[in-house]
């Protein structure tokens, strides 16, 4: 297959998630189209079977805002048209979905009908999509799709519950690579960040309130104050600097480490002991996959769609938003018994496979076809 994806070509969830599985059907033998503004971040390397259309668009002084989706639109037209694409993907619903159906109409006007499979990720649909501003074109956009995915059940549910939605949404999730997330030596790391062999701690998010990286800080300094530990926090965004001075409140500054985005992400999982996941919504929780595919338990909150993927007492522990001090009392249990500190590692690593990237592809090649034949049925 010839397949077009749309998705946003930032660190988020749905750009990773967009960008890895475009690299599983590359590697399967098709034929991927990534179109967007920017290179994906992790479209990293070369490969025969992957193309880059980027979307550009002019910056003219009578617009306040550039019309990205005009732009967008035209160049999915434009790449649908002379790629001969099958099928176009799009991650995301705003502002994707909507200008899908601009692109797919205009095809239309020429004789060609591109089928259009939209996938839901999360804040498109819990946050965004339910402002009153964008609601009625997130509705119109899922229902005139061909196509619906969400990456969890609980995401599936919250879209019924808040949308008109008459599409039938089938629910594939998230997954991860385990060709790059795998437990690996990496004893130097380890040395440089825990010298005296303290525990290590990981948080990874793009740090908006959302993600509540303050009850990250909150719970490791009760850990501290009992195991000698580190704390690594991933990621970059509006929160770091009020993060920062939290820690100097705190006084946790010299076991905390700040390290911005990293690409090697799966490296500092290697080394670490348990990963911290508070976040008060969260669709998936592809952050705590990852960390368990690397044999790494999960201490995080039961929002959304993360008791899907953290098995409450087998690869982690789950507690109410906000309860820093179950979440503490969950971590020091696990670091203070190293026996069952492995068995939850082994748990974390068996569970996480059943999301390999080899198993989930498949099921979306097989979305393609369904959705390509009754797009051809109708025509």
């Amino acid at each position: 297959m010839k397949i077009g994806i749309v998705c946003y070509p930032t660190y988020g969830g749905s750009g990773v998630v967009a960008t890895e599985l475009g690299k599983a059907l590359a590697d399967s033998g098709h034929s991927v189209h990534f179109i967007t503004y920017r290179q994906p971040a992790r479209l990293d390397k070369f490969h025969a079977n992957i193309f880059y259309h980027e979307v550009r668009f002019a910056d003219y002084p009578l617009f306040r805002h550039s019309p990205y989706e005009s732009a967008l639109a035209s160049k999915l037209v434009d790449t649908v048209r002379f790629e001969q694409l099958d099928v176009l993907h799009v991650h995301y619903a705003i502002p994707h979905a909507a200008t899908a159906y601009m692109a797919k109409q205009i095809l239309r006007e020429e004789g060609i009908e591109i089928p259009v499979v939209t996938t839901l990720h999360g804040t498109d649909i819990t946050l965004v999509g339910r402002d009153i501003t964008y609601s009625p074109v997130v509705t119109f956009s899922i229902n005139k799709s061909d196509g619906v995915t969400a990456v969890s059940e609980n995401l599936k549910k919250e879209t019924y519950e808040h949308f008109k939605i008459t599409q039938d949404i089938r629910v594939i999730p998230n997954f991860v690579d385990f060709d790059r997330f795998k437990k690996v030596n990496k004893n130097h790391f380890k040395m440089a960040i825990a010298p005296e062999g303290e525990k290590i701690l990981m948080h990874v998010s793009n740090f908006r309130k959302v993600k509540r990286a303050e009850d990250v800080l909150k719970v490791f300094h009760k850990i501290y104050q009992k195991v000698p530990s580190k704390l690594l926090m991933i990621g970059d965004g509006p929160e770091r600097q009020h993060l920062e001075q939290m820690c100097r409140e705190l006084g946790t500054c010299d076991h905390v480490r700040f390290l911005g985005k990293q690409e090697a992400v799966e490296e500092l999982l290697a080394v670490s002991d348990l990963f911290l996941l508070p976040s008060e919504s969260e669709s998936f929780g592809l952050a705590a996959l990852e960390a368990m595919a690397c044999h790494v338990p999960v201490i995080s909150s039961n929002a959304g769609g993360i008791p899907e993927v953290n098995v409450h007492g087998r690869t982690g522990f789950l507690s109410d938003v906000g309860d820093i001090d179950s979440m503490a009392a969950y971590a020091l249990d696990l670091l203070t018994h190293e026996d069952k500190l492995q068995t939850f590692r082994e748990n974390a690593y068996a569970h996480a496979q059943q999301y390999d990237v080899k198993n989930i592809m498949p099921i979306y090649e097989a979305y393609y076809e369904e959705v390509i034949d009754r797009v051809a049925a109708k025509a």
